[in-house]
């Protein structure tokens, strides 16, 4: 599958089912009584995106393919791996150091111990 980017609309729409619809919401009786909102059905990996804020379809249908597009994009996007690290000698005695400190404060609380 080549980049989203590189993709004509023609090409990424012939892999999608695109579906209109009426849309209720802001923008009044025009949108509330025409199909103006898009919903986009990508069939190879199964993802479905919507416009619907504007009230002409032909603009809906640009939004969707710009959300089609980016959902594609974070999709395909792996993050670098990880190398593993140690802790410096210096963060390894200074966490000594707080725990030997913190042991001290308990054994001060502790009740002390009778001679029987």
């Amino acid at each position: 599958m080549s980049a989203p980017e590189s993709r004509s609309d023609e090409e990424l729409l012939a892999e999608c089912v695109v579906e209109t619809f009426r849309a209720g919401g802001p923008g009044g009786q025009h949108q509330n009584k025409t199909e103006s909102a898009v919903r986009l059905t990508h069939h190879p990996t199964g993802i479905v995106v919507t416009a619907r804020e504007s009230r002409s379809q032909y603009r809906n249908r640009a939004r969707a393919l710009e959300r089609l597009r980016a959902a594609l994009r974070e999709r395909e996007y792996t993050p670098p791996p990880r190398r593993a690290t140690n802790p410096t000698r210096a963060a390894r005695e200074k966490r000594l150091e707080q725990k030997r400190r913190r042991s001290l404060t308990k054994k001060k609380r502790r009740r002390p111990e009778t001679d029987d």
